[in-house]
């Protein structure tokens, strides 16, 4: 499979990271805001690929839940890169952290067993795959979204 590569966003957006073979990378802060920043990325992007609004809203929906599962589950850093295959019409999503957290964040720690735990629900109903692999020093989270039927 052959992704596109993402054009450069503004540094005000986040900090870039080296561009993968397959797409562009960004860096986030780890902290509760960083799926918001992760979301404004990712929607300007969608927009510059023109990415209907019904698969657009699906993507950014993946991106948050990733972003805020290793936010609130994992160690820092976080990273997401974003690329496309036109060929196939599919978003690839990735997510990097530095592994599981010995303990969850503020967030996730002071919730109800009801009011968390549905995030692969949803990626399960979003994605047409998703997965994770260990890599040293970190782990990767990633999916894949249909853009067109």
């Amino acid at each position: 499979m052959t992704y596109t590569h993402a054009p450069a966003l503004s540094p005000s957006q986040a900090a870039p990271r080296t561009p993968r073979a397959s797409g562009s990378a960004w860096s986030l802060a780890h902290r509760p805001d960083a799926a918001g920043e992760a979301r404004k990325i990712t929607k300007e992007l969608l927009a510059r690929w023109r990415v209907a609004d019904d698969a657009a809203d699906s993507v950014l929906l993946t991106v948050s839940e990733l972003v805020t599962n290793a936010v609130e589950h994992a160690r820092p850093p976080v990273s997401f890169e974003l690329s496309r295959d036109p060929g196939s019409r599919r978003v690839h999503i990735e997510v990097s952290d530095g592994g599981p957290a010995a303990t969850d964040g503020d967030w996730a720690a002071s919730c109800t067993d009801g009011e968390h735990g549905r995030g692969l629900e949803i990626i399960d109903q979003l994605t047409t795959a998703h997965g994770g692999r260990q890599e040293p020093g970190h782990a990767i989270h990633w999916a894949d979204v249909t853009t067109a039927a």
